[in-house]
């Protein structure tokens, strides 16, 4: 990190500190971010002491939110499957994330301290790390700089490195070149990738194209659904299905419209809809307009859900299974600052994608809109003509969807090329 950024850098971390420790209760994503942190060193320290074996190798994987942990996923699944003396931490940034958290494999989860030199310090001591490992670029410069004077072995996978990224400006390449360039191992997703990564300050020689393992992650998940589950199986019907996914309220003006319009057409269209951020007030919006219409609307595990017109998923960690229902998917986020989230999970179940225009520049999304997989939507008369032409034509709709599906195929593999270079990181 440049000299004059270190003491901005660090009042920031510890104001961060001070806020988690005095900011009130509340629900909003804020405030949990913050709240989170509260005894956060405690926490670590108290597993260190009764859950860390002093004569096992630690793998800590850090992954700011679910898509990221999607993508460390499927390299904890091998390392517990080949490598079974390590032991696994896996942290993250996001309360987004606390539930996904659950899900992984790891012999200890918690959010990410604040990148303080003082947080850093606890956490290396309670943990005890042989290699500490981040998921896509959340490279945290504080936490790399003392890892490596410990001599841990630090690394990225899943790498990605847009064009336009704030990364590659004057500011990003002083507040984060030198962690890059300390960095032991990276998996890029692609050559250009690897090729931006080494111009932000990553050694050429440490830098490998591994894939995305997002891939292995998502079609792994496809093959072990059960259509006959308690989650799929009361909202399985012979009527043509949206799942509207990640979906933010900028979002849902546009779908709604969309299927308000088309249902006019196709009265037994069905909608499910998963907002990105199932909180009460969210969920409360999308019910008011439905009984506005006069659509028949239901949360899920409610009675009458089988029955309803648009099912609203109030919770979180079942999108992914959710897809499977889809004969059309549309993909929240392109309508929304925060940008498009992941297209590949519907593509995985080949489910044909619509998405709006702000995709952020993400790969996947244009790659699957290029392979006629997906389209992109601007506004809600062209969405609802997509949605008629394709529930008209089955055979069309089929095609596009086996398209998307196809795409997820062709990129598997990465998550055993990812464990390999991660593998190198580690003791024997």
């Amino acid at each position: 990190m440049h000299p004059l950024l270190r003491t901005p850098y660090a009042a920031l971390g510890q104001l961060a500190r001070t806020v988690g420790a005095t900011i009130p209760a509340g629900d909003s994503k804020l405030v949990r971010t913050f709240r989170a942190r509260r005894d956060i060193r405690r926490r670590y320290d108290d597993w260190g002491m009764v859950g860390r074996a002093a004569d096992r190798p630690l793998l800590w994987m850090h992954a700011p939110s679910v898509g990221e942990g999607l993508q460390a996923k499927p390299v904890i699944q091998i390392v517990r499957a080949e490598y079974p003396h390590a032991q696994v931490a896996y942290t993250h940034f996001s309360p987004s994330a606390a539930s996904f958290a659950a899900t992984i494999d790891a012999d200890f989860y918690d959010f990410l301290p604040f990148d303080t030199i003082d947080d850093g310090e606890s956490a290396l001591d309670a943990l005890r790390p042989s290699a500490l490992v981040f998921a896509k670029l959340d490279v945290w410069p504080t936490l790399v700089e003392r890892a490596a004077r410990r001599g841990v072995k630090t690394g990225v996978i899943s790498a990605t490195l847009a064009p336009m990224s704030r990364r590659r400006s004057a500011l990003g390449r002083a507040l984060l070149g030198d962690a890059y360039a300390q960095l032991d191992a990276v998996g890029a997703i692609a050559q250009e990738d690897a090729d931006r990564l080494i111009e932000l300050g990553v050694r050429p020689h440490v830098i490998r194209v591994t894939g995305d393992t997002r891939y292995d992650q998502v079609w792994e998940r496809t093959l072990g659904v059960d259509p006959e589950s308690a989650l799929l199986r009361p909202l399985t019907s012979d009527r043509p299905l949206i799942v509207g996914g990640s979906t933010w309220p900028a979002d849902e003006q546009v779908l709604l419209a969309a299927y308000e319009s088309a249902r006019a057409s196709e009265p037994s269209l069905r909608l499910l809809i998963a907002p990105h951020e199932p909180t009460g007030p969210h969920l409360e919006a999308i019910e008011r307009w439905a009984l506005s219409r006069r659509i028949a609307a239901a949360r899920m595990a409610t009675v009458g859900v089988g029955e309803a017109d648009i099912v609203i998923v109030d919770r979180v960690g079942v999108l992914g299974d959710l897809y499977a229902l889809a004969d059309i998917a549309f993909v929240g986020g392109g309508f929304h600052d925060a940008g498009l989230h992941s297209v590949l999970e519907p593509a995985a179940f080949g489910a044909p994608v619509i998405f709006g225009p702000r995709t952020g520049g993400a790969r996947d999304a244009e790659r699957l809109v290029t392979l006629g997989g997906a389209v992109v939507i601007g506004s809600a008369p062209p969405m609802t003509a997509r949605i008629l032409e394709w529930i008209a034509n089955p055979a069309l709709r089929v095609a596009a969807g086996a398209r998307a599906r196809a795409m997820v195929a062709d990129g598997l593999g990465a998550a055993r090329a990812t464990y390999e270079m991660v593998r190198t990181l580690l003791p024997d």
